[in-house]
């Protein structure tokens, strides 16, 4: 940027800052959130520091002094792994700590109090001082064994301190804490995936979690993860959580920074704002504060209820924003062909990670935005939701700008695009379109259940022109994987049995796998129990949809047009040659308390996984379905049950637990 490009950003940015401030300190009016309101001062500082004679005695800057293995074993917990009940505003922490004083008895509560750090929880068990195994939270009761990859830390102690051991501690030590990916390891890691040409990863937590589940713990090794406990499960003579983080310490952990003893519940209280406003100076991502009955033998008798212990909440921070500007607008092609508008951003940190993506999600939300290159732009971020625009400041937009165009051709083969009547999206018109394949071979992969074979994996496999269409998977052999990067003679013997292993499918899931316009899960299950075998299928007609329950006019459309196409027939044919058996609906009895009736699932089950109970509500003849509406009969409430359980009491729908779920299916 030259000095009067840079003068001119400056004058706009004070005049909208002063704006706000006028309209806050003065007529108590909030017009925008202190986040963004933060974030313009930040740019407006950084500008001031590289063109300094241009910093002027007003300007909002001068107020202050300066800037402040092939698979994971399955491991039973001994203790399960609770989740945390939630709170997000000062009365809801107080209504909490209210209950929690009725059901002990006690006037005041102290309670430890640590910032929540965003990572993967995890628990580490010591028998006689050294390691034996890590498990993840999983289900609570049932996580994952990923000892191996756990070692490749540093800050984990392979065996605790020998002193600890000598004074009559008992053998078997548990642990549990937090994996994170530093912020500065976090960058340093994304700068060298850029240098090499490769996608860099969207945020902290995601990338830990992912790191610890590589299946080669070389590759967890070079993430440079860190961690830090939290709690100390066993019974050390430990009176107090104070007590507990001292006793890590002598045993060789790192505890969770800026932790603290609060004797009284205003103290929480500012405590949750001090690290509030330290967040963003700190080395790891944390979203809430953590604050847990100190005395232990008061954190038993408070118990636990359903899915989190009494004694343990964690106050959530509010939803971040920040301001940033848009660069570019780019059209992104899908599986189905559906073109997405994609806004670039000049790199901003929000929510623990820096952003430079934004989803627009078609031409309608654009229109509503009035979203242009180089405006500036307010990101909004909620917990761990993908940051979106929430709106354009207008004020600050330069001059020139035009609105944004529908494009009239596909940004990846050439090919003109189109839109259905009645549909927001549009489409390439080309069915054999390059990036259509890519997300089609990725979408079959999920359909078809294959461990190990992640979108890396599939761009590469494509970009070698090893698969060009989903079908090819069940063509591979260890030899065309020898010699790619992450490959070698076992792991590509691996994956290659992992596809063999699924070359039988059911028919509904094979239909979603098709990656047919409009059509998804539920519509596949309806379409196979309709049909009953792929050939009856391919022989549908608009006609005979009609007739298909949960099947309407658009979903008729699609099926049709994807039936009719000469590409789409090959690809069945060559699924057929390439030695998939797609097996016929085999009826079966239903049951007069599922038959005709709808479920909708949240949160997580502890006796089996959510879709082996969505098929068991399919094979008795009801529906599952993602979305609670009037028309929902039931919602099966799991453990961390989230907005659907809300939803469902507003609309007075009958909520059931797992344990009387399970009772109706044995009915």
């Amino acid at each position: 940027m030259i000095k009067i490009e840079a003068k001119t950003r400056i004058d706009k940015l004070r005049a909208v800052i002063e704006e706000h401030r006028y309209a806050y300190h003065v007529l108590d009016k909030e017009t925008m959130s202190d986040a963004a309101l933060d974030s313009l001062k930040h740019e407006l500082y950084k500008l001031e520091q590289q063109f300094p004679d241009l910093i002027t005695v007003d300007s909002p800057t001068q107020r202050i002094g300066g800037e402040p293995l092939s698979k994971f074993e399955k491991i039973e917990h001994k203790t399960r792994m609770l989740s945390m009940e939630d709170v997000f505003t000062l009365d809801e922490f107080k209504e909490w700590y209210i209950r929690a004083q009725k059901v002990s008895g006690a006037r005041e509560i102290a309670l430890f109090c640590m910032p929540k750090i965003d990572g993967l929880a995890v628990s580490l068990v010591y028998q006689d001082g050294v390691l034996e195994y890590a498990a993840t939270r999983g289900n609570g009761s049932i996580g994952e064994n990923v000892t191996e990859n756990i070692k490749t830390i540093e800050a984990i102690p392979l065996r605790l301190h020998e002193q600890q051991l000598k004074s009559g501690i008992e053998s078997r030590i548990e642990v549990r804490g937090e994996i994170y990916f530093p912020v500065d390891a976090f960058e340093k890691f994304n700068k060298q995936m850029e240098k090499e040409g490769k996608a860099i990863f969207a945020n902290p937590r995601n990338t830990a979690a992912g790191s610890i589940r590589q299946l080669d713990p070389k590759i967890t090794a070079t993430r440079g993860l860190a961690f830090v406990a939290w709690e100390l499960v066993s019974d050390l003579g430990q009176k107090t959580a104070e007590e507990s983080f001292d006793l890590l310490k002598k045993l060789g952990f790192k505890t969770a920074p800026e932790a603290r003893l609060c004797l009284l519940s205003v103290d929480v209280e500012k405590q949750w704002f001090s690290l509030q406003k330290k967040r963003s100076k700190m080395n790891f991502w944390i979203d809430g504060m953590v604050a847990r009955v100190n005395d232990v033998s008061l954190f038993q008798k408070l118990g636990v209820v359903g899915k989190t212990p009494r004694g343990l909440v964690a106050w959530k921070f509010p939803a971040e924003e920040a301001t940033t500007i848009v660069k570019k607008i780019e059209w992104f092609v899908g599986r189905t062909g559906a073109l997405t508008p994609v806004a670039l951003l000049e790199p901003t940190w929000i929510g623990g990670t820096t952003v430079q993506h934004a989803t627009l999600h078609n031409m309608d939300e654009i229109d509503r935005l009035d979203v242009r290159v180089g405006d500036t732009v307010i990101l909004f971020k909620a917990g761990d939701i993908i940051p979106k625009i929430k709106e354009v400041v207008k004020k600050l937009r330069p001059q020139g700008t035009h609105a944004v165009s529908l494009p009239t051709h596909c940004p990846v083969c050439g090919s003109s695009v189109c839109r259905t009547e009645g549909e927001v999206a549009i489409y390439c018109a080309n069915p054999a379109c390059n990036a259509q394949d890519l997300e089609a071979i990725l979408h079959a992969a999920r359909a078809f259940e294959i461990d190990g074979l992640g979108p890396a994996i599939i761009q590469t496999l494509h970009e070698h022109h090893i698969i060009n269409r989903p079908s090819d998977l069940f063509l591979l052999k260890p030899d065309d994987l020898i010699g790619l990067e992450g490959f070698a003679d076992l792991s590509s013997k691996k994956l290659v049995e992992q596809i063999q292993l699924r070359k039988h499918i059911t028919l509904a899931k094979f239909l979603l796998g098709l990656g047919i316009r409009n059509v998804g899960e539920q519509t596949a299950i309806d379409l196979a129990n309709y049909f009953v075998t792929l050939t009856k299928f391919l022989e549908s007609t608009a006609e005979s949809l009609k007739d298909v329950e949960g099947v309407g006019e658009i979903v008729a459309e699609s099926v049709v047009e994807y039936v009719k196409q000469q590409h789409h027939k090959d690809l069945i044919t060559a699924y057929l040659e390439n030695g998939v058996i797609v097996e016929s609906v085999k009826k079966q009895k239903t049951s007069p308390l599922f038959e005709g009736k709808t479920f909708v699932l949240t949160g997580t089950l502890l006796t089996m996984g959510r879709d082996e109970a969505k098929e068991k509500i399919r094979a008795l003849g009801g529906k599952a379905s993602g979305s609670v509406s009037a028309k929902t009969d039931y919602v099966i409430a799991g453990e961390e049950a989230g907005s659907k359980l809300d939803e469902a009491r507003k609309l007075g729908v009958l909520i059931l637990s797992e344990k009387e779920f399970t009772a109706m299916i044995l009915e």
